[in-house]
């Protein structure tokens, strides 16, 4: 049943999302046509035209980034917060699966964003055999590092999506658990939910503040002193990127466990 709520995600956001990444590769290249051709004109005019069609770019850059976020949001509001969630919660799936069928689907979006604006990026820097060459850069660099540590490079590739995938549902988790506490209210749901956020927002910077301040000025410190361990080329890389991945994965199976608690046993639907 999972798999058919991600199915009709995907459905239900892959239509707005695709149209904007249409339009964004459409501005990047209006906008590398600018630059090799309307910018260095001696027209005025054509000088103008050309800096409107660059500031189309910035701003479907922007606008892509913002609607993905804000449809990913709007898309959990409604259909678990709004009059939709009394048909949702009425389906024959869990809480888990609902959250999930988000987290998943949102996760993907926001990569594929990603991808698309620095592909945008690439499109309007692009001069004849200068992408190739950074491509092949890139290309030569990553088959360097496998070639030198074996299969390290492959790893770290695998790693970092893996990171971002965490980072992702991590970032938006705290969103859902922002709107599920907020939703528990009988009124002004949409004003608690922004304030919860910054709860939630000033609680983790605390909590991580106190982290720091634990592993610098207490004896922990000394403990990790005195094993004298070195981390050295892609052992420490490899540590890093898992520290880092434990620590997404930390902060979002904890508002993980909010959203979900609140949905099941404080959700005020009236």
């Amino acid at each position: 049943m999972l798999m058919k709520l991600v199915k009709h995600e995907f459905r239900a956001t892959g239509r707005v999302m695709g149209l904007l990444f249409l339009v964004l590769l459409a501005a990047a290249v209006g906008a590398n046509f600018s630059i090799q051709v309307l910018n260095g004109s001696s027209l005025s005019l054509l000088r103008i035209l050309g800096a409107l069609v660059m500031s189309a770019y910035v701003m479907a850059v922007i606008g892509v980034c913002f609607v993905c976020f804000f449809l990913m949001l709007q898309r959990f509001y409604r259909n678990l917060l709004g009059d939709e969630g009394y048909v949702m919660f009425t389906l024959p799936v869990s809480v888990h699966q609902h959250v999930w069928s988000k987290l998943m689907v949102t996760a993907v979006w926001y990569l594929a964003t990603g991808a698309a604006v620095m592909l945008s990026f690439l499109i309007l820097g692009y001069r004849a055999g200068l992408v190739r060459d950074i491509l092949q850069g890139l290309a030569q660099i990553f088959r360097g590092i496998t070639a030198y540590y074996a299969l390290n490079g492959t790893a770290i590739v695998l790693e970092l999506l893996i990171l971002a995938f965490l980072g992702c549902v991590a970032f938006a988790l705290q969103f859902y658990a922002s709107m599920a506490v907020g939703h528990s209210f009988s009124a002004h749901k949409i004003v608690w939910s922004v304030v919860f956020f910054f709860v939630f927002q000033f609680a983790s910077q605390l909590v991580g503040a106190l982290l720091i301040l634990l592993l610098d000025e207490t004896p922990v410190h000394q403990l990790l002193l005195s094993l004298n361990f070195r981390l050295e080329g892609m052992a420490g890389i490899h540590i890093g990127i898992g520290l880092m991945a434990v620590v997404f994965a930390v902060y979002g199976a904890v508002f993980y466990a909010v959203t979900v608690y609140f949905l099941k046993n404080r959700l005020n639907l009236e």
